[in-house]
């Protein structure tokens, strides 16, 4: 691998590792404010939304300048959001109740994070040759969801009683620094480690791609982003792909409050030891994510088709889980199967859209689909929860989905290849 690309996994380990900590911390914040409980999924929901509304858009201003510049600017939103909800509790509009406020502050994360992504994944494609993307995106995914693991265990430490009660007792001699609260506290220890990310998006080195003049009319924008998505579900290696991306993504999001919900009414665990259990399933996801990069080549990543649908019966097992170290195993074996079928996916749907269009351009459609489900499958979950639906229930109809989808997925590849036997054969192919 060339130098540059561990300057950008260590970016992108810091940017996660906050993203997922904030994420713990913020739901902290809600539960201090005593929002209803249908509330919490929204934090997602308000996450993702960026992601879709600025579709359009962050394609272009990814390949508008070098990746690394965007990582760096797009993390600085994502600092100034840290603010914003450190500081919810102050600008409060008269007559809302103050944890819209935090919703509304969480989106301007999301806001960075919707513009940081074309320019974390494009870069590869600018970097590396197609052979070494399968294992660029294992070591990517696997670092990524270790910072997911390390991510979450820290935000529920940060929240938790001792770490709270160490921090809210550090005070500056003759300073009242105001904060008061474990929540507080946590998202100023969280927007450091932001900073920390920051530094190393202005290490990473420019690759040199450049693309044509970006368009900077919305409507032209969005008329190019329009043409990019058909372009993208129109060939059928990029279709099948993008399918399960998005399918995974809207179910990943979705698991990780099923997940926290589950460890509260069917494990009696609090807030922290739930956060844990998240971190638990994605030390699964890297596991297979590491498994995959070693064993799947790119020629071969349709391969795994069968694995997604084995991942959403294993959910399903959760229902009868209840010793822990059966439920240990069981989260780190459904990652495993996760991680295992979405690196070669990602990787053939990131190759398939540099061939057909741009880095930043292909990322942007594929997040703008993969955000899409993430928005709709997190308004059903809330929606089950405001229906006060036992989440056995839920869990079940959860891993029922997956399942079905995914083999209705592997039909749909079955009829592509029969209109097509060679269709693997576009699978490595150089740019045109």
């Amino acid at each position: 691998m060339k130098r540059g690309f561990y300057t950008i996994m260590a970016a992108q380990f810091f940017s996660s590792l906050a993203d997922n900590a904030l994420l713990i911390a913020s739901i902290a914040l809600l539960l201090q404010l005593e929002g209803p409980a249908w509330l919490t999924p929204l934090l997602k929901f308000f996450f993702t939304v960026s992601y879709v509304v600025l579709a359009a858009f962050v394609g272009a201003f990814a390949d508008s300048m070098p990746k690394g510049r965007v990582m760096f600017i797009t993390n600085t939103i994502k600092i100034a959001g840290c603010g914003l909800l450190f500081l919810s509790g102050y600008f409060a509009i008269p007559g809302a109740d103050v944890y819209w406020m935090v919703l509304l502050a969480y989106a301007v994360v999301g806001l960075g994070a919707a513009a940081y992504s074309p320019a974390k994944y494009g870069i590869l494609t600018e970097l590396l040759p197609p052979e070494q993307l399968v294992v660029a995106n294992g070591w990517i995914e696997g670092l990524t969801v270790g910072s997911i693991v390390l991510g979450t265990v820290l935000g529920g430490a940060l929240v938790g009683q001792t770490v709270s009660t160490f921090l809210l007792g550090f005070d500056l001699p003759g300073i009242n620094t105001g904060i008061d609260t474990a929540p507080e506290a946590a998202i100023l220890v969280i927007a450091v480690v932001y900073m920390i990310a920051a530094g190393f998006n202005l290490a990473i080195p420019d690759t040199g791609a450049r693309y044509p003049h970006q368009e900077r009319n919305p409507i032209r924008l969005v008329a190019d982003f329009a043409h990019c998505f058909r372009t993208l579900w129109g060939d059928k290696l990029g279709q099948i792909s993008l399918a399960v991306t998005t399918l995974f993504w809207g179910a990943g999001a979705t698991l990780q409050f099923i997940v926290l919900k589950w460890a509260e009414q069917h494990l009696n665990l609090p807030l922290s030891q739930g956060a844990m259990l998240q971190g638990i399933s994605a030390l699964g996801i890297a596991l297979g994510a590491v498994v995959a990069a070693r064993m799947i080549p790119l020629k071969k990543a349709l391969s795994v088709l069968p694995v997604g649908v084995a991942m959403g019966f294993g959910v399903m097992l959760m229902t009868g889980a209840g010793w822990m170290p059966f439920v240990y195993l069981l989260l780190i074996a459904v990652g495993a199967l996760a991680g295992f079928f979405v690196v070669p996916m990602n990787a053939l749907l990131q190759h398939r859209g540099h061939v057909l269009l741009s880095a930043g351009h292909s990322i942007a459609v594929q997040n703008f689909n993969e955000n899409l489900s993430i928005l709709a499958m997190l308004a059903i979950y809330a929606l089950m929860i405001a229906l006060n639906l036992h989440i056995n229930v839920i869990i079940v109809i959860f891993g029922a989905f997956v399942a079905a989808t995914m083999f209705a997925v592997m039909r749909w590849n079955a009829a592509n290849h029969r209109a097509n036997p060679n269709l693997d054969r576009q699978i490595g192919e150089a740019k045109h």
